[in-house]
């Protein structure tokens, strides 16, 4: 039995990790399983759920190394707003949206905003480091080939529905805002303002 286990725990890596990727590059970013809870609000027609401060749930510890080699966790950026991106090299909307990701990343990192990617389903990094560089994208990703940071997401929670997913996380590291599919630079700003907004309790 024990040596089954590690092939069970790589299963389910998989099959989660394939889960995303059947929801993947949706542009239309529907709404699925964590909306329509207490505490989420999702405007109609809209892809962005937002949680309210009283209703927020700790955003898990994901880590690993980033595409550069150096170790990044997200609770190294404790005390910021963190926008979270899922990503692949892959995918369409992905890349349609690196551009707008990139300009409110260079916008707002001077207010107390961090940038951090989660590289997902790439199976060689030099895929995912060329997209980067095509795209001019300067702030960190972290590599996830398997997917499995984003097994570390609670079920109910604003956790990634597909590929792309952004999340805004707040700074006291609670997960405030999530958006499905590709984003422009005004939808990003409208996400994530209110946030930035706020006082740290």
């Amino acid at each position: 039995m024990t040596r089954l286990r590690p092939r069970l725990a790589a299963a389910a890596v998989t099959a989660a990790a394939a889960a995303l990727v059947l929801t993947a590059c949706s542009s239309s970013g529907s709404s699925a399983s964590g909306d329509g809870q207490i505490g989420f609000v999702t405007a109609k027609g809209s892809n962005i759920s937002t949680a309210a401060v009283g209703h927020r749930q700790d955003a898990p510890d994901i880590g690993g190394d980033t595409l550069e080699g150096a170790p990044a966790k997200l609770s190294d950026y404790r005390g910021k707003v963190v926008v979270l991106n899922v990503w692949g090299s892959w995918c369409g909307p992905c890349r349609s949206e690196a551009d707008d990701l990139q300009r409110i990343w260079e916008k707002y990192q001077d207010q107390g905003v961090q940038f951090l990617g989660i590289n997902t389903r790439d199976t060689e990094i030099k895929n995912a480091v060329r997209f980067e560089q095509e795209k001019g994208v300067t702030f960190p990703s972290i590599y996830d080939p398997a997917g499995a940071q984003l097994l570390k997401f609670p079920k109910g929670s604003l956790n990634p529905q597909s590929i792309p997913t952004t999340l805004v996380i707040d700074r006291d590291g609670r997960l405030a805002a999530r958006a499905v599919g590709g984003q422009t630079d005004d939808a990003l700003e409208t996400m994530l303002q209110p946030i930035v907004a706020e006082q740290q309790k």
